[in-house]
């Protein structure tokens, strides 16, 4: 698959799960306000912020497909980790806009009109949030994509409050109303949780976090006829676009030609047997040189 057939996989994704969660979103928000539900509020400006990220996403990865230049020779594929990391500031945005909704909301109460039509809402809304998320990781996974992992992780946190609100709703039918301003509290907790894991799997690529064990490196470069030992070895990148650097050890009477050839094996070999594997660079030293 082309970067550019990728790419419009993802947008394709992204664009269809935005209108779905718009409309979920509008559904929650605009009912919440009229039966004075601060939970079912909050669930619904949650949902929004997965529309907000769908569209972060958009815009993420239209940077990340353009190719490789000359002041960006690796590419501009971490665009598409720097959209994932404005997509966790807005959970955490949005996560406290709700505390401090909530917060007002315990002294000054407001006792919500639950009716039929209320647990209606939830329902369809949560069997929305289960086809997107299932839909939307197993597209992640597919095409390796941060962007899609990273929202359908946001999306299925939206599932977890929306159960939350509808057994608040079942509370407040029997008269519990203060547990819908606790339903909103936590609701903003699972909101700021989602942000904090959407932060560190961004700051993994961002920061050259180690992609592959250096032993599986070692055994399938040590398999190659020539190959007397290889350290040094670095990986960094994504899943779906790895980079490898390493030493390789060889006789020291090999001549250059010899050598060269080796680093080209040692290259391809990795390419091949190892998923993701985009770029590897082979330093190639004697063997009584080694370290």
């Amino acid at each position: 698959m082309t970067e550019r057939e990728r790419y419009i996989q993802i947008r394709n994704v992204l664009v269809g799960i935005l209108f779905l969660n718009w409309g979920v979103a509008l559904a929650k928000v605009f009912y919440g306000r009229s039966i004075g539900s601060a939970s079912m509020v909050a669930d619904g400006f949650h949902s929004l912020s997965d529309g907000a990220s769908n569209i972060i996403g958009l815009v993420g990865i239209s940077l990340s497909v353009r190719p490789a230049d000359g002041d960006h020779p690796y590419g501009h594929k971490k665009y598409e980790s720097f959209a994932a990391i404005a997509i966790a500031m807005l959970l955490f945005i949005v996560s406290i806009d709700i505390l401090r909704g909530a917060f007002s909301r315990l002294s000054n109460p407001v006792i919500p009109e639950v009716t039929i039509s209320s647990f209606v809402v939830m329902i369809v809304t949560i069997i929305i949030n289960l086809i997107v998320v299932k839909s939307e990781n197993a597209a992640g996974r597919r095409l390796e994509s941060d962007i899609l992992t990273s929202d359908a992780l946001h999306t299925r946190s939206d599932i977890f409050v929306s159960l939350s609100v509808f057994a608040t709703l079942i509370a407040v039918k029997f008269g519990v109303i203060w547990l819908d301003m606790m339903a909103a509290i936590i609701i903003a907790g699972l909101i700021l949780r989602a942000g904090v894991e959407v932060l560190l799997r961004s700051s993994d690529v961002l920061c050259d976090r180690i992609m592959i064990d250096p032993a599986t490196i070692t055994e399938r470069v040590l398999t190659i006829p020539g190959v007397q030992g290889c350290h040094q070895i670095r990986t960094r990148g994504r899943k779906d676009y790895i980079y490898i650097d390493l030493h390789v050890l060889v006789d020291d009477t090999m001549p250059v030609e010899k050598a060269h050839e080796l680093a080209n094996q040692v290259e391809d070999a990795l390419k091949k047997d190892i998923n993701g594997v985009s770029d590897v660079v082979v330093h190639v030293e004697p063997v009584n040189q080694g370290e």
